[in-house]
């Protein structure tokens, strides 16, 4: 986690909110009662979410100074938007489950161009530019999601609606963020908790979808995909200790 090479206050606030976030999502899986295919109650999510969140401007006032600040601050951007996409798909900001859609995949797709933002800044930062990974590494996942969105989405739709048509996008942007993460991480070795926090971003959405438009929903489906998107949060956030490190 890159924790370190900070100083001891901010080391011990980041290891308690990263303590309180892990025993809010596992805690709520482990403890919690099945319910509706789920065992973590909605509280238990949206407090670990909101945790995340605080440590992403926890992590900027970390970086203040570090030459990453741009860094930080967009990441601490994109998972500010997580948790607004978050209280959506919980239906806490509308009762309609059409609108809470809507809103979660446009909260989200925002949180996204801020990694991909941020993202960039790495690359450009660090004279990470060698062509040949990221735009393999990025070819790669468009065409995953593009496949995954075909397959899950729009596979034998007559008449798809606006929600299949905006999981297009939504789905090419997550691959984005994979994809540039992974060719960040191809050519500097500390950033593949970033990539594998992006894949697994990108993997939670995807097994979303399959019970979203169509019929895979697995035992505990949203328990699953919970325990991959909080981590996958968690791993794109804390990447912030990495770049800290890059710039020392």
């Amino acid at each position: 986690m890159n924790l370190s090479i900070l100083p001891p206050f901010q080391r011990a606030w980041l290891l308690i909110l990263l303590a309180l976030w892990a025993a809010f999502l596992f805690g709520g899986f482990i403890f919690g009662s099945p319910r509706e295919n789920r065992r973590m109650p909605r509280w238990t999510r949206m407090a670990s979410s909101f945790i995340l969140m605080i440590a992403g401007w926890s992590w900027r006032l970390a970086a203040a100074g570090s030459g990453v600040e741009m860094y930080a601050t967009l990441m601490a951007a994109g998972v500010t938007f997580g948790f607004i996409g978050d209280l959506f798909l919980a239906q806490l900001i509308s009762r309609s489950r059409t609108k809470s859609t809507l809103g979660g995949i446009g909260a989200f797709a925002i949180g996204h161009l801020f990694y991909i933002s941020s993202i960039l800044f790495l690359l450009d930062r660090f004279s990470l530019h060698r062509p040949v990974p990221v735009w393999r590494s990025l070819l790669l996942f468009w065409l995953a999601a593009l496949g995954g969105w075909y397959v899950l989405a729009m596979r034998g739709q007559s008449q798809p609606s606006i929600l299949h048509w905006a999981a297009l996008p939504y789905a090419l942007l997550l691959a984005a963020t994979a994809g540039l993460a992974l060719g960040a991480s191809l050519q500097q070795p500390l950033l593949l908790p970033l990539a594998l926090g992006a894949f697994l971003f990108l993997l939670s959405d995807m097994i979303l979808a399959g019970a979203m438009f169509g019929d895979l929903e697995l035992p505990l489906h949203h328990d699953i995909v919970w325990l991959a998107y909080g981590p996958g949060q968690m791993l794109i956030l804390f990447s912030i200790g990495a770049a800290m490190q890059l710039a020392l």
